[in-house]
C-alpha cells in the first residue's frame, strides 16, 4: 500500500470566517474525483463512464516507469489530449512519479516542467494543480509549488477536506479500491456543511498495480450512487470557483511531521 506522511496543521489566526476564504458557499454533496498515474483504463473505461453520468474529474498524469510506453498498461499522450478535449482536467503528477520529498528544488521543478511542456506542445492548458506521488510531501515542495504558480495540491489521509482549515497544497482524500466500497460510500455522506469529499482513484482496473485496483463494476456502482443521490461531482480545478486559494494560503500555515 502507499505510504503517506502524517500532516499536522497549525493556524496563523484562531478562526477563519467563511467569507474570508470562500468565494461562494460550497453546496452540500460536493465530491471531487481525481485519477492518478495515467493507466490505460482511464481512457478506455473511466472517461466514457464519467461522460455517461455527466461528471467532471481531474487526471493527474505522469509517465510511470518503467513501462509507461506500453499502451496496454498506460495512456499515451494522444489519449491524454483526448481527455482534455472531452473537458476533463489534465494535471501534474510529476514526470516519473518521483517522491517529491526526496528531490532537490531543481529536480522537482524539472519533474513539473516536463509535464507542463508536454501539455503545452499538445495544446492542453498548463497544469495548475498537483498530486503528490505516493502522498509523500515536504515543506520545500510546497514552497516550490507556490513559486511555480500552482493553486491546489492533493494528498491522502482518508478524511474530509475542510477549505477553511486545510492548506490548499494539502487537500486530503480517500483512496478508492475494490476492497473499501463501504468506506467510500460512508465517506460520501461527509460532504456537507462546507466540507468536500475528494477521492484518489487509480486504474479501473489497474493491471500493473493491483493493490490499488478498482473493478469497473464497483466504480460504476459508486458513480450510480452519486448520480442517484444528486451529488455535484467536479474536478480539482473547479474548486477555484468556490475557494480563494491565495487567501487560504495566507491564513493557514502548514506544519508537517512524520
Amino acid at each position: 500500500m502507499k505510504k503517506y506522511i502524517l500532516l499536522l496543521l497549525t493556524f496563523s489566526i484562531p478562526f477563519l470566517g467563511s467569507s474570508q476564504v470562500l468565494k461562494q458557499q460550497i453546496p452540500d454533496k460536493t465530491v471531487v474525483l481525481t485519477f492518478d498515474d495515467a493507466p490505460a483504463s482511464h481512457y478506455s473505461i473511466v472517461a466514457p463512464l464519467l461522460k455517461k453520468y455527466g461528471f467532471n474529474a481531474t487526471f493527474f498524469v505522469c509517465e510511470f516507469p518503467p513501462n509507461y510506453a506500453d499502451s496496454t498498461l498506460y495512456m499515451n499522450w494522444r489519449q491524454i489530449r483526448e481527455l482534455d478535449k472531452m473537458g476533463f482536467e489534465v494535471a501534474n503528477h510529476t514526470h516519473t512519479h518521483k517522491h517529491v520529498s526526496k528531490l532537490s528544488e531543481g529536480e522537482f521543478i524539472a519533474q513539473l516542467e516536463y509535464i507542463e511542456q508536454k501539455c503545452e506542445s499538445l495544446g492542453i492548458d498548463k497544469p495548475v494543480n498537483f498530486a503528490y506521488p505516493a502522498y509523500f510531501v515536504s515543506l520545500p515542495a510546497l514552497e516550490t509549488l507556490e513559486k511555480k504558480g500552482y493553486q491546489f495540491a492533493r494528498i491522502g489521509g482518508d478524511r474530509v477536506y475542510n477549505p477553511q482549515k486545510d492548506h490548499p497544497f494539502l487537500i486530503p482524500s480517500w483512496s478508492m479500491t475494490s476492497k473499501n466500497k463501504k468506506e467510500i460510500t460512508a465517506a460520501f455522506k461527509k460532504a456537507k456543511d462546507g466540507q468536500i469529499v475528494v477521492l484518489t482513484i487509480h486504474g479501473v482496473p489497474d493491471i500493473e498495480h493491483p493493490w490499488v485496483d478498482t473493478l469497473p463494476e464497483i466504480f460504476e456502482e459508486h458513480l450510480k450512487y452519486l448520480s442517484d443521490n444528486q451529488y455535484k461531482v467536479i474536478s480539482i480545478k473547479e474548486l477555484d470557483d468556490y475557494i480563494d486559494h491565495e487567501k487560504t494560503k495566507e491564513m493557514v500555515v502548514p506544519k508537517l511531521e512524520k
